[in-house]
């Protein structure tokens, strides 16, 4: 079954991307060519795919772990909803997803 997954980059353009349930949020972001850089290959060690949740999803995700928690305390512009995309595996019930990738997000590969 096809997710769909709503990206909102910093300027206000949605895009919207189909993914499986098991795949990673920073990896549909990267195939759909958004800036979401995912330095540490999804190890939190870094923030670069930091992503700010819409409210009305994020209690429906599974909580951070406070290893994320800690992570996003270096992530530019983090808010009550940030989590880090490269810990959010898709499920079936997150078809539907909104994430803003904040304006401070710049993705390296592609300077």
């Amino acid at each position: 079954m096809s997710i769909t997954v709503t990206f909102v980059e910093a300027g206000g353009k949605a895009v919207e991307t189909t993914a499986e349930s098991g795949e990673n949020l920073l990896r549909v972001g990267q195939a759909a060519g958004l800036p979401l850089e995912g330095t540490c290959e999804g190890q939190m060690a870094c923030s670069t795919c930091h992503v700010i949740v819409a409210a009305d999803w994020f209690d429906r995700l599974l909580p951070a772990s406070e290893e994320e928690e800690d992570m996003l305390d270096f992530a530019a512009g983090a808010r009550r909803t940030s989590r880090l995309s490269c810990q959010i595996e898709l499920t079936a019930e997150m078809d539907g997803l909104t994430v803003t990738i904040p304006a401070s997000s710049a993705d390296a590969r592609r300077m």
